[in-house]
């Protein structure tokens, strides 16, 4: 059953949640709240990444992977809705090509570091990554073609909302395809070791956790999204910078699942979980956003034209990505290369 240590760990983050609460109602101020919320949502997002990670004692590995990473993106996908309801399609953005970038190249690079740091140079099947990559290079067509149609003052940058949701029902098309071929390709059963292993949550428990994490997700991430603007402005933070950095790194704390995974030897699912995280923000997150905001939402919908320094950014890492991870080798040179460019990424959005 339940771990000491786990039992802590979910015990804090419902302290995190009831203070966020609290300071919420009392109407606090808009920087404390917005802390208090980021807290109660990194909280929640290692409860969430605890718990599927205990999915791996029951499904296979490729499985495991695929549903850690939809739920690691819980709090991504309640963030950006209720952005985009109070009209922040900037924010928005800047926020979903973050969660990319935090998540394929910033917590892969940290998770590559830490493997690297215990066992030298990691070994991992190649075969799934470097499908994800070629997904992933589909998913950066679909943002630079639409920006560049855009910038260029072509015919189809004309009709923007139109083109998004045409990409993003290609784009999830692409994705029910690609998951039926992943999980065809995955192991199969439970891993051997899995029943060895000490505080095996049953299959109820761990879906039960899931389910009050998603509840919580969908709370939290209303208070962060009203304190966002306000505490933006009270901080001096660029709106392009608080969702490119603040609010993807926020959203996106399960990324301490892969470096555990990758500090215990399990390189494969490390990678995979990360790179399928990014891969699901890029072909699930974001059509399913655009389809949300042009169908029910209403006001201003969420486009793929995005700036092009963006744009960019985004393509640049996939390339690199693809370059680190394409032969199945990684070294600690690998991984601060990641790293680096994450933060030379972020420094440019520093001004806006």
């Amino acid at each position: 059953m339940i771990g000491a240590g786990q039992k802590w760990a979910i015990l804090l983050v419902v302290v995190t949640v009831t203070v966020a609460g609290v300071l919420h109602s009392s109407e606090a101020g808009p920087v404390l709240v917005f802390a208090a919320a980021v807290v109660a949502l990194a909280g929640i997002a290692y409860v969430i990444g605890e718990a599927t990670n205990q999915l791996g004692n029951h499904l296979s590995a490729a499985a495991t992977g695929i549903i850690q990473s939809a739920l690691g993106n819980l709090p991504e996908l309640f963030v950006c809705v209720f952005a985009l309801r109070a009209g922040s399609v900037e924010v928005v953005q800047a926020a979903l090509i973050g969660s990319i970038l935090a998540t394929a190249v910033l917590i892969l690079g940290a998770a590559i570091i830490a493997g690297s740091v215990r066992y030298g140079v990691l070994k991992f099947a190649s075969r799934t990554p470097r499908m994800i990559a070629v997904l992933l290079m589909l998913a950066v067509s679909a943002l630079v073609l639409p920006t560049v149609a855009y910038e260029l003052h072509l015919p189809a940058g004309q009709h923007k909302a139109q083109l998004a949701v045409a990409c993003a029902i290609v784009l999830l098309l692409v994705f029910a395809v690609s998951t039926w071929a992943m999980l065809q390709d995955g192991q199969r059963g439970v891993p051997a070791e899995a029943r060895k292993r000490p505080h095996i949550w049953p299959l109820w428990l761990a879906a039960s956790i899931l389910g009050i994490g998603a509840v919580a997700t969908v709370l939290v991430s209303d208070w962060f999204v009203q304190a966002l603007n306000p505490a933006i402005l009270r901080l001096g933070i660029s709106p392009s910078f608080a969702g490119m950095v603040v609010v993807a790194l926020a959203s996106n704390t399960v990324g301490v699942v892969e470096i555990r995974l990758a500090l215990q030897g399990k390189i494969d699912l490390a990678v995979s979980v990360a790179l399928n995280g990014a891969l699901q923000v890029a072909i699930v997150l974001i059509p399913a956003l655009i389809l949300i905001s042009h169908f029910f939402i209403g006001g201003t919908s969420l486009t793929l034209a995005i700036p092009p320094i963006m744009a960019v950014a985004v393509g640049l890492s996939v390339l690199v990505v693809t370059l680190v991870c394409v032969d199945g080798r990684a070294d600690i040179v690998d991984g601060v290369a990641l790293v680096g460019l994450y933060f030379l990424i972020a420094a440019i959005f520093w001004w806006g």
